[in-house]
């Protein structure tokens, strides 16, 4: 990352801005949501290599700072929301795109069947994942 870094320093004019979104893996909440209800089934497990990543990008970043590389401009977290019709499609998801950061325990796939089943008919399921967006400014 500080190879990156370094090369989007180079190529952004005096007082450019570089922006910094990514997902933060914080046991983000699994919903059974439809028009009537929002009901909360379990939490996702973390995974050491995804929290490991996280921490890698803030050091990284934190050393550009400190270097005067950029200046942190300001940085929120936000929700963001992926949703899907089905626990299984959530789970295949989970499963193809983030198994190497992310995973369910068997109660928190239990809960979620079985709320989305008893659900009503509109019923999806959606994961709650908080984002961190950050804007940093190129110091030359």
């Amino acid at each position: 990352m500080v190879h990156a870094l370094s090369e989007i320093r180079r190529v952004l004019i005096p007082n450019g801005i570089l922006i910094d979104l990514r997902p933060m893996l914080d046991r983000w909440r699994i919903e059974v949501v439809s028009a009537r209800a929002v009901r909360e089934t379990g939490r996702v497990q973390d995974y050491a290599l995804g929290l490991e990543d996280d921490e890698a990008a803030n050091q990284t970043l934190t050393r550009a700072e400190t270097d005067g590389w950029f200046n942190r401009d300001e940085s929120e977290f936000f929700s963001y929301s992926y949703s899907w019709d089905t626990p299984s499609e959530m789970e295949e998801w989970i499963q193809e795109e983030w198994n190497d950061f992310i995973g369910l325990d068997e109660e928190s796939k239990q809960a979620t069947r079985s709320a989305w089943a008893l659900g009503d008919a509109d019923s999806r399921v959606r994961l709650r994942i908080k984002m961190l967006i950050s804007r940093w400014k190129v110091i030359k």
